[in-house]
């Protein structure tokens, strides 16, 4: 979103803050293209937050084999480089996220926290507060999370660490999560060799049809054939399976 523009200019400004980073990579490197914004207050703040950026963190971080090019030409002209042992930490280098996504956003009694549902719970969360328990959060917060309206905090779920192979083929046969998260989880070469995550995006609905008609010759010809005949995939989707079912029986 923010290398196509397509971020909003308060999600921009809490950005240039050093805010909404799940990892030490994405911080930098989404603070690298602010101070290049096309709002003065976005870039004054961006270069604001480099420069509160621990010089020792960022040696040490900028040492790692990870870190491109790019980056280690953008930190050398402003006279910073590799130093030292390697960072192995993927915390932001500032971790300006208010509370901790796990704990309890209040400070209510014990039994009334118990009877507040966590759809609730996040409801009350501040913006930078849903987008790091969309990335330290619980496995119930990610469930829900992974539908929020907002497309930075729904893809930013697919950056857990936590994430386990379970929860995204879940994910892929979710039809009331977002085209992005689909196509997150369709072009991850390490989820899709998951024989539930293919059959799930195949069988969403939401899943782009281009995709769909890719993972279709992966799939066994029971799926096919129950493929053929559910009218909740897109029509090319059903042709595709017939034809498949056809040339498996001349086979």
């Amino acid at each position: 979103m923010f290398k196509r523009g397509e971020a909003p200019q308060d999600i921009k400004l809490l950005a240039a803050q050093g805010y909404l980073a799940p990892r030490a990579h994405e911080q930098l490197a989404i603070l690298m293209l602010l101070v290049d914004d096309a709002d003065d207050g976005v870039r004054s703040t961006a270069e604001a937050t480099l420069n509160q950026l621990p010089k020792s963190a960022l040696e040490a971080f900028l040492a790692r084999a990870d870190v491109s090019g790019a980056m280690l030409a953008f930190f050398a002209k402003r006279g910073v480089g590799p130093e030292g042992p390697p960072s192995e930490s993927d915390t932001p280098l500032l971790d300006l996220e208010p509370d901790d996504a796990e704990s309890d956003a209040s400070d209510e009694p014990d039994d009334e926290k118990r009877r507040e549902s966590l759809t609730a719970r996040l409801a009350k969360m501040s913006f930078p507060q849903r987008l790091k328990a969309a990335v330290k959060g619980n496995r119930e917060m990610r469930s829900v999370l992974i539908r929020d309206p907002n497309r930075l905090i729904s893809t930013t779920v697919l950056s857990s660490p936590k994430l386990t192979e379970a929860e995204i083929a879940n994910f892929s046969r979710m039809a009331n999560v977002s085209e992005d998260v689909l196509r997150i989880i369709g072009t991850n070469r390490s989820w899709t060799k998951n024989y539930g995550v293919i059959l799930g995006l195949t069988k969403n609905p939401k899943t782009p049809v281009g995709m769909s008609l890719n993972f279709l010759a992966r799939l066994n010809d029971s799926d096919i054939k129950m493929l053929a005949v559910d009218r909740n995939v897109p029509e090319p989707l059903r042709i595709a399976a017939r034809k498949r079912l056809q040339a498996s029986r001349q086979g």
